[in-house]
C-alpha cells in the first residue's frame, strides 16, 4: 500500500437498516438484568452510565455487578461525588482495581458539578472535555444515556465488527475501520439499545473462543462464521511476556494490634493507595539485601509462602516478613502511619496490600458492599 493512501473501508455484507433490526429483536429477547442498566421503558440515569462505563473498562460485568450498587448508592450522583474526599471514593472503589478509575472518575464528578451544574451534559463535544473520558465512554454514555447517533466501539465491538467484515487484522489495527464500518448503524431507531446489544452480542455470543454462532442474529451475513473458523478473527498479536519483580514486604504491629501503613506516590502504580513498607521493586535479591530496607529495626519473622501480583505491565511476587513492636520502640522510618483494625476498615487497601495482611495472618474487613465470606 503507498504511503498517504487510505485503505477501502469495509463494506457491511447486509443492509444497515437490517443489520440493525435483528440485533434489536435479539436485544429486546435476552438482554440482561444489570444494576446500572434502565429496564424496557424507563430512561436510563446518565449518571449510572457514565459510572459503570468507568467501572467497566478493564473489568468484568461480573465483577462490577456486585460492587456497582454499593458505590452508587454512597455516591448517587455527581454532586455527591464531587463533594467526597478522594480517599473516601478510593475506599469505596476496592474490590474494582486499576484506581486511577476512581481518580478519574472523581475529577470528572468535580468538573460536572462546577462546569454543568451537577448534570451530566447531553452533547458529545461537552462529555469529550471531561476529564478521565476517551472516545469509547463519550461514545457510550452519548448513546446509551442520550439516545446520541454513535456507536461506541469497546473490545467486544471490535471482535464483533472484526468477524462480521471478515476483516484479517488484529484488535488494534481493526478498531478504526470497524468504527467506520459500523457507524450507519447507530443512524437509525434506538441508538442507545444498538449501543448495548453490540456490546451484549460480544460479551454472550460473539466470545473470544467458541463463539456461539447457532445464537447469533448475524449468523447469516457474518463473514467469519462463512469461512468456517469464526474464532480465528480478530487476528491474535504475539503474545507479550509480562516482566517479573519481587520485593519483601514488612507488616509492623504494635502491641494493641496496629498495623503500620505507608501511603504510595500518586503518580505510578496503585497511585495513593496504602501498602506495607517494602523493598524497592526490581530483580530479585537475598534476604540479607531485602532487610536493609527494614521500616524499624526489630526480631523480623519470615513468613512462609509470597503473593503473586499480575497488573497489567508486571508481575509482582511479594515476600512478607513480620515483627511486633513493644510497647516505647521507635516508630517506623520513610514515612506512615498506625492503622488500628477500626481504621483498616475505612482505609482504601488494594488488593495486594489486603493479601498480604492475609499472608501475615491478619484478615482485613471485607471492602464496602461486599460481604465476608
Amino acid at each position: 500500500m503507498r504511503r498517504g493512501v487510505r485503505p477501502t473501508l469495509p463494506v457491511l455484507p447486509a443492509a444497515p437498516a437490517e443489520l440493525r433490526a435483528v440485533l434489536l429483536d435479539w436485544w429486546d429477547a435476552t438482554r440482561r438484568d444489570l444494576p446500572w442498566r434502565a429496564r424496557p421503558g424507563e430512561r436510563p440515569d446518565p449518571w449510572a452510565v457514565l459510572t459503570s462505563e468507568v467501572m467497566l473498562q478493564q473489568t468484568t460485568a461480573a465483577t462490577v455487578a456486585g460492587r456497582f450498587p454499593a458505590f452508587f448508592a454512597r455516591f448517587p450522583s455527581p454532586s455527591a461525588l464531587a463533594r467526597a474526599e478522594l480517599e473516601e471514593v478510593l475506599h469505596a472503589w476496592q474490590g474494582l482495581g486499576y484506581y486511577r478509575r476512581a481518580r478519574a472518575l472523581h475529577a470528572c464528578a468535580q468538573a460536572i458539578e462546577t462546569g454543568h451544574g451537577g448534570r451530566v451534559p447531553d452533547d458529545p463535544a461537552a462529555l469529550r472535555r471531561l476529564p478521565g473520558l476517551g472516545p469509547y465512554t463519550v461514545a457510550a454514555v452519548a448513546a446509551i444515556a442520550f439516545d446520541r447517533p454513535m456507536v461506541p466501539v469497546d473490545g467486544n465491538v471490535v471482535r464483533v465488527g472484526t468477524r462480521l467484515l471478515g476483516l484479517q487484522l488484529e484488535p488494534g489495527a481493526a478498531r478504526t475501520r470497524v468504527a467506520e464500518a459500523l457507524a450507519p448503524l447507530g443512524l437509525g431507531p434506538r441508538p442507545g439499545d444498538l449501543a448495548q446489544a453490540l456490546m451484549e452480542l460480544g460479551a454472550l455470543v460473539c466470545r473470544p473462543r467458541g463463539p456461539d454462532c447457532a445464537a447469533c442474529p448475524w449468523r447469516d451475513p457474518c463473514r467469519a462464521r462463512a469461512s468456517g473458523a469464526p474464532d480465528r478473527l480478530p487476528l491474535r498479536p504475539p503474545r507479550k511476556i509480562r516482566p517479573e519483580q519481587t520485593t519483601l514486604a514488612f507488616l509492623v504491629r504494635r502491641a494493641d494490634g496496629a498495623v503500620w501503613l505507608r501511603r504510595r506516590p500518586e503518580k505510578g502504580i496503585l497511585g495513593g493507595m496504602l501498602e506495607l513498607p517494602s523493598s524497592p521493586w526490581g530483580p530479585a535479591r537475598t534476604i540479607d539485601e531485602d532487610l536493609a530496607h527494614a521500616p524499624v529495626a526489630a526480631a523480623w519473622e519470615p513468613v512462609v509462602g509470597e503473593v503473586r501480583h499480575v497488573f497489567t505491565h508486571l508481575v509482582l511476587r511479594a515476600r512478607l516478613v513480620r515483627a511486633r513492636l513493644p510497647e516505647g520502640a521507635a516508630e517506623p522510618r520513610g514515612g506512615g502511619r498506625w492503622f488500628t483494625p477500626a481504621e483498616l476498615g475505612r482505609a482504601p487497601l488494594p488488593t495486594l496490600t489486603r493479601n498480604l495482611l492475609r499472608l501475615g495472618g491478619l484478615e482485613p474487613p471485607p471492602p464496602p458492599g461486599r460481604a465476608r465470606s
